[in-house]
């Protein structure tokens, strides 16, 4: 097992999600946050800074931010969930944006739809006052290390 894979499997062990965060430098450098919320499994969320702003005139998330937020839900919630001696590694990410994200904090949740012994499909969705009107739906595949 790798040392970062021990470092997350204890974080998670001890149900320390900041401590997850803080191993993972593109998330924290994001300001990603996520707990733990009962029967939905994890809630992820991206609290607003005027550094996310893409679009100054309207202003609106940046795309990027937007899509690398939702990778790295994907990512965190995979591992989160399934005990793995090395880190999955992600194949295919596909992502719709459905409307802009505006300059206020952005949710998202995963559903892994499929988990094999090679690979894993992760469903992830994204939104801000209203789950049932998405920012932007996403769709990963992770290759899962074997042994």
């Amino acid at each position: 097992m790798s040392a970062f894979m021990q470092r997350f499997a204890a974080l998670r062990d001890a149900g320390d999600c900041v401590g997850v965060i803080d191993a993972i430098p593109y998330a924290r450098l994001m300001g990603v946050e996520f707990s733990e919320s009962g029967e939905d499994g994890l809630l992820f969320s991206l609290p607003f800074h005027e550094r996310n702003i893409g679009n100054t005139m309207l202003p609106a998330l940046h795309g990027g931010l937007i899509g690398g937020f939702l990778e790295n839900a994907a990512l965190i919630h995979l591992m989160w969930n399934r005990d793995s001696l090395e880190a999955p590694k992600i194949v295919d990410f596909s992502l719709d944006y459905l409307r802009s994200g505006r300059a206020q904090t952005l949710y998202a949740s995963c559903e892994i739809t499929k988990q094999g012994k090679r690979v894993a499909h992760v469903l992830i969705e994204a939104w801000q006052e209203d789950r049932a009107q998405p920012v932007a739906v996403a769709r990963a595949h992770f290759l899962l290390a074997t042994g």
